[in-house]
């Protein structure tokens, strides 16, 4: 089992902390459209307080560890390892709770190709572990604004993972998920558990809106975030979000496993 030290080693040599592959230059421009309240930054978030550009950059420095200097613009930016240990250690919590509540989870990410397999290990020893894993909505249709106009998704789920499928590919039989920021699959996934009567999530775990959408309506949430996504470290500062682990959310998929196993050790969940 690799140990605390291990793991912080681990983060800084594969760039999920220390000196990270997002830019400066593009999480400032996060914490400016995020200002502007751009929803494709909100996440689904809306902000109780008013959170300007210099006020973002002070509260991800305390909670990432990147610069808190406004007049620096570029260059990459810099996660804290011992902030990310931190953070994994308070998810980890979460977890653990929920387990001795047998509470039910729902698993969602907008990034499958990197943070699936993080996900579906922790769906897989919480359900080993009585809890129900949801996954409400299968193959319901989500038309998604993109740059390219309106497309339409289907909400699918990977090993208990619910995902945004790309068009047509579930009838090939080779799922293709889409990387996503938006909180409307976690409503409509959350619509289709109500019109079933039930159970919701006590627990959602993820990233992006699947985070963020929950928090906003009231259901507890934890994930992860990188430098650019602001939202879910403003919804932990103002109580919508109970953990965001700050940390490069675009690395290798393997990278992320040493993580899984490091959490599941924590919330004493090791198989």
């Amino acid at each position: 089992m690799m140990g605390r030290g291990a793991l912080r080693a681990h983060l800084v040599g594969v760039g999920l902390a220390g000196e990270v592959g997002t830019s400066r230059e593009t999480s400032l421009r996060s914490y400016r459209a995020f200002a502007a309240r751009d929803p494709r930054v909100t996440l689904g978030l809306l902000p109780e307080s008013t959170w300007g550009e210099r006020e973002l950059i002070a509260l991800m420095a305390d909670k990432c560890g990147v610069s808190g200097d406004p007049a620096h613009v570029a260059g990459a930016d810099v996660i804290d390892p011992e902030r990310t240990l931190c953070a994994l250690d308070a998810f980890a919590g979460r977890l653990g709770e929920v387990v001795r509540r047998r509470a039910p989870v729902l698993f969602g990410t907008g990034h499958p190709q990197r943070l699936l397999g993080f996900y579906a290990g922790l769906a897989d020893a919480l359900s080993a572990a009585g809890c129900p894993v949801l996954t409400p909505a299968q193959g319901r249709s989500v038309d998604i604004t993109t740059r390219f106009g309106v497309r339409t998704y289907t909400v699918w789920y990977v090993q208990g993972v619910a995902l945004l499928c790309e068009p047509g590919s579930q009838e090939t039989g080779r799922i293709r998920g889409a990387h996503s920021h938006s909180p409307l699959p976690v409503r409509v996934v959350l619509e289709a558990a109500v019109e079933r009567g039930g159970p919701l999530p006590e627990l959602v775990v993820g990233d992006h809106g699947w985070v963020c959408g929950a928090g906003q309506l009231g259901i507890e949430a934890i994930g992860l975030a990188d430098t650019d996504d602001p939202a879910l470290f403003v919804g932990e500062a103002e109580g919508r979000v109970s953990v965001a682990v700050p940390l490069d959310d675009a690395v290798r998929s393997d990278y992320y496993r040493p993580l899984t196993r490091y959490v599941l050790n924590r919330a004493c969940l090791s198989q």
